[in-house]
């Protein structure tokens, strides 16, 4: 219908312009809505769920952990998603919906209106007989064999604050509209990054009576697909079995990016040849990628070397790299423009001034060279920010012992600084 109606259009405006607007630029079956061959073909301008909900027109989300785990890791793929039966006998064990709906009770003590997604109709079911025979609780259902009068009902008594818990599949993950969610269980694992953002979507609506949203997910689904504000869809087919953007620490069981060598968090350094095998729990990981986790740690020793980017020019401008040990084999970097300009310099001045009473260099070489003769007030701990979806934390702060520099590193007698060339090993 819209083609035939842009061949008319074009016919009576060869220079017609199409723009459209969506809260969702991709769709599960078929990808992005824009690209070179689609009615629309770029994205000339978006707001991000951070920025909405940051200026108040979406609905703060956060996340909880779940005790209730599930290991996709035996399920098959067809066209992009898991095998729907396969799905389904994975999750509809007596003793994983229990300990699911315990669960969910439990968080949702203080919560007004619960969507559950379950993995199937007899799931589903599952789910409602569970809440309604072991803890007494009416809980509705809805799928698509659901007749349409029933169907309508269920949903006007959620809306109306007559029904807490509604079960659903694959019913109410687009287009449905009750501003009154203020929490999503997924008792349903995906592949789908769109079913995921659909799913956590139905939260986001403002309400007088809610302040956020919680998020329950039982199918490993933010530690496979990450943050939800982070989340970019290229492929309307994901192929194969990937690794998941997100891995447990063997150390302490927290949910970390997959790219990490060493945990943030308690510092365990993961053998260089290990592969972590996919298993799914609901997420300590944020919801959104701002839930970040803060750490201080105490400083082993530090180490300055000079830092050229890879596949960089030879002109470049080279970078202080700072390397703090904070346990057996675990580090946390720092890089330090000293050869830059505009911010990154002035960063670099504020770094170095608050550590020398010496000039600031113009050079990462200089630089390098009189930290490693002592010349630097080092700290003895750093505070350590970490981001979910970020490849490398960053330091945010530091704690010397002592506010002035020692006299002992001020009256050490240090060689002069030499440039170094061709002729001159650095």
């Amino acid at each position: 219908m819209y083609l035939s109606f842009l061949r008319d259009a074009k016919i009576v405006n060869p220079n017609i312009r199409l723009i459209g607007t969506t809260a969702t630029p991709y769709r599960t079956g078929t990808g992005m809505i824009c690209g070179p061959d689609n009615i629309l073909n770029e994205i000339c301008y978006e707001v991000g769920i951070k920025e909405l909900i940051r200026d108040g027109f979406l609905c703060p989300l956060r996340s909880k952990a779940s005790k209730t785990r599930v290991d996709t890791s035996g399920l098959h793929i067809r066209g992009g998603e898991f095998i729907s039966n396969e799905l389904e006998d994975l999750m509809d064990t007596d003793s994983r919906v229990k300990a699911a709906c315990a669960e969910i009770l439990e968080y949702t003590q203080d919560r007004h209106a619960v969507l559950i997604f379950a993995a199937g109709v007899e799931h589903g079911k599952h789910i409602q007989r569970i809440f309604q025979e072991q803890h007494n609780i009416d809980c509705g259902f809805v799928s698509g064999d659901s007749p349409d009068g029933w169907r309508k009902k269920m949903i006007e008594d959620f809306r109306g604050g007559k029904l807490k818990y509604l079960c659903n599949v694959n019913v109410l993950s687009t287009g449905f509209d009750a501003p009154n969610i203020d929490c999503i269980a997924m008792l349903r694992p995906t592949m789908s990054p769109g079913l995921y953002y659909q799913m956590v979507g139905r939260g986001f609506r403002l309400h007088e009576n809610k302040n956020d949203c919680l998020v329950l997910d039982f199918g490993g689904n933010i530690l496979r697909h990450g943050p939800v504000d982070c989340l970019r869809v290229t492929d309307a087919i994901v192929k194969g079995n990937g690794d998941a953007p997100a891995k447990e620490c063997l150390g302490c069981c927290e949910i970390i990016h997959a790219a990490y060598a060493r945990c943030p968090v308690c510092g365990y350094q993961f053998p260089p040849s290990e592969k972590t095998k996919h298993q799914t729990t609901a997420s300590t990981e944020g919801i959104l990628s701002d839930q970040a986790s803060v750490n201080e740690y105490e400083v082993q020793e530090i180490l300055y070397s000079v830092h050229s980017k890879k596949g960089a020019k030879a002109e470049s401008p080279q970078t202080m790299r700072v390397q703090y040990k904070i346990g057996f084999g675990s580090y946390i970097s720092e890089w330090i423009c000293f050869e830059h300009t505009g911010f990154a310099r002035h960063k670099a001045e504020v770094w170095w001034k608050q550590r020398s009473d010496s000039p600031v260099p113009d050079d990462s070489e200089m630089a390098v060279f009189f930290a490693t003769n002592g010349r630097l007030r080092e700290p003895v701990k750093i505070t350590v920010k970490h981001i979910p979806g970020q490849k490398f934390d960053k330091i945010v702060g530091y704690k010397f012992d002592d506010p002035e520099i020692d006299n002992w590193q001020l009256d050490q007698d240090v060689p002069e600084y030499v440039q170094a060339d061709d002729s001159i090993p650095f």
